[in-house]
């Protein structure tokens, strides 16, 4: 048996997992030190924006609408997703705590892809509410009813808790004899399984099938939507009522544009092209982090629903402060009641 047989069979016949991965994303880039800084600016203003969200959908009676139950999904799904990301990426790289243990490197895998997955599909929930609040108005409370948008959220999360949960899993069955070192911000997959050195092809499957649902099918539906849409508008006689009905739109083709573009610009690139490490690694953390911060503004300003009744729920916590101050805790007790 020659050297190199002997080198291949105890490759083939040696499984190796190692205790710790090393990551290794953002070097060489000069005053690095100010875009953690922003990280942590933008991580602290999306837990306030969406928190005040979440707590204006709960105490809003008016809000509690399939459509509201979309965008209250959304932006839970925004403060976990970031929760997962910054707090960790600023531990990494600010702190420099580079090491990461294997387990808890599959779990950070997980939980970032698994929130990225959701916030992808929610916005394809919400093309689909448009569509048909727009081209079968008559019928939108028939069809858009709270169960049916439930019944649709729970799809999202279980299966992309299945595909995601699979995709974690199977790096559990590589071998990694080489190289420990992560090239990316996070855990991310590809990353992680090309440093295996045993069969990746499922790895290279799954990770296809992954891209695919969360990066290019969603976008495409959207789009597919949206020409629907398009068409059911430009059969409104008047010019004032179409552009009353694709107002209702800006907000939600707002969150796509800024959410799809920078993400499936870096896939393409990647793909296609040479893009510099350090240009893709900056870019997905932007595309991951800047979004979820900017969701809640973009529903709390541009939407009059939500604006409406922020000014509603004000007014009344200054009138409840005040017959408080005036007239002592019985008015409190029946204010309560």
């Amino acid at each position: 048996m020659t050297q190199e047989m002997k080198a291949a069979t105890i490759l083939n016949t040696t499984f190796v997992r190692p205790a710790k991965f090393y990551i290794n994303g953002f070097s060489n880039i000069p005053n690095i030190k100010y875009f953690y800084v922003f990280l942590c600016f933008v991580y602290i203003m999306t837990v306030v924006g969406n928190v005040f969200l979440l707590s204006v959908i709960y105490l809003v009676k008016t809000l509690h609408t399939p459509k509201y139950m979309i965008v209250f999904n959304l932006a839970f799904i925004d403060l976990c997703g970031s929760t997962a990301l910054i707090p960790k990426v600023l531990d990494t790289f600010l702190f420099d705590r580079n090491e990461i243990v294997y387990e808890a490197c599959l779990s950070y895998m997980f939980f970032v892809w698994f929130f990225a997955g959701l916030q992808s599909w929610t916005l394809v929930t919400m093309a689909y509410d448009r569509f048909i609040a727009i081209c079968f108005p008559l019928r939108y409370h028939s069809i858009v009813t709270k169960p049916v948008i439930a019944a649709v959220m729970l799809l999202a999360w279980v299966l992309l808790l299945a595909v995601i949960g699979c995709m974690a899993g199977l790096i559990d069955r590589l071998s990694f004899c080489a190289s420990l070192v992560i090239q990316s911000f996070f855990c991310d997959h590809g990353p992680v399984f090309r440093l295996a050195c045993n069969d990746t092809s499922v790895n290279y499957i799954i990770a296809y099938i992954i891209l695919t649902a969360i990066v290019f099918v969603p976008p495409i539906l959207i789009v597919l939507t949206y020409v629907c849409i398009a068409i059911a508008l430009s059969r409104i006689a008047s010019g004032v009522e179409r552009l009353k009905a694709f107002k209702t739109c800006t907000s939600h083709l707002i969150l796509v544009a800024i959410f799809f573009l920078p993400l499936v610009g870096t896939n393409v690139a990647v793909m296609t092209s040479y893009i510099h490490p350090n240009a893709r690694i900056i870019n997905s953390t932007l595309t991951h982090t800047v979004t979820s911060l900017l969701n809640p503004i973009i529903y709390s300003l541009k939407t009059e629903e939500v604006l409406t009744s922020i000014r509603k729920l004000y007014k009344n916590i200054r009138l409840r402060n005040r017959l408080k101050n005036r007239c002592g805790p019985f008015i409190t007790h029946v204010l309560t009641k």
